[in-house]
């Protein structure tokens, strides 16, 4: 029996065939995929793919891919996640010209000049290079100027690795960076901290409208992964302020912080 009813090359791996899409999607029509889930086959070849013309979301994460050939005729592709291969370019998606978001975490793309060729994709609003939750970066994520880069290169973007930088929030990401640079330790003596007041205004965490769309699911994931970055700075701040209100509180008071 061959596994996920590919066929294997001593040397190549896992490749993609029709076989194994039909059977992980129950489509008889390539044309007729919307939405595929290949994630952690140990793929390294997209063999067949591109014939899949209607494809709209696609997760590819958690294989050992080494090139994206086969998506340059993906022109419905809406939402991709590649996060965790070898990937050393992107050029491929520069045809994908319905793409909205993207996530190329954990890969080899070393120099922001490799995002150039996202930037004639108009419909690109949600771009991640890196996932500190999940431990996933790539080397040009090191850089210092890599924020800077990849804002001039691709200035239409609305989110970076899960940071909203225009629009409705990002304000919120920044106070999140400004809070947490002022409370690294310092060796000077400073004023007694203040009382925090609540970072956004009531209701800001409500859910989300329910909407029809094929890039629903990807959203949702981005939204709990925001989530969940937001819960843990909020822990680590109230951390931090239970330490600055121990030294700075005489013995036996305590003072009141609201979050």
């Amino acid at each position: 029996m061959e596994p996920l009813g590919e066929k294997q090359g001593e040397a190549e791996g896992p490749r993609i065939t029709p076989q194994l899409l039909k059977a992980r999607t129950g489509e008889f029509a390539l044309e007729s995929i919307l939405l595929l889930k290949l994630r952690g086959l140990g793929l390294v070849d997209l063999g067949c793919l591109g014939e899949c013309l209607g494809l709209e979301w696609l997760d590819l994460s958690g294989n050992a891919l080494t090139h994206l050939g086969p998506l340059a005729s993906l022109r419905q592709l809406a939402v991709l996640n590649v996060s965790d291969n070898r990937l050393t370019g992107l050029e491929p998606l520069a045809a994908c010209e319905n793409l909205q978001s993207l996530n190329a975490a954990g890969n080899l793309l070393a120099a922001p000049g490799q995002l150039q060729c996202l930037a004639g994709l108009r419909r690109l609003e949600y771009l991640r290079l890196r996932d500190p939750l999940a431990r996933l970066s790539n080397p040009l994520c090191s850089s210092h100027s890599y924020w800077t880069a990849v804002r001039e290169l691709l200035p239409g973007l609305k989110v970076v690795d899960g940071q909203r930088v225009t629009g409705r929030g990002s304000e919120l990401y920044q106070l999140c960076r400004d809070l947490d640079s002022s409370l690294r330790p310092s060796s000077s003596p400073g004023p007694r901290a203040t009382e925090a007041q609540p970072w956004v205004e009531p209701g800001y965490w409500e859910s989300w409208p329910t909407r029809s769309s094929s890039i629903l699911e990807e959203a949702c994931r981005q939204f709990q992964d925001t989530l969940q970055e937001c819960h843990d700075l909020d822990r680590q701040a109230n951390d931090s302020l239970a330490q600055a209100e121990q030294a700075l509180s005489p013995a036996g008071t305590t003072a009141s912080f609201v979050f």
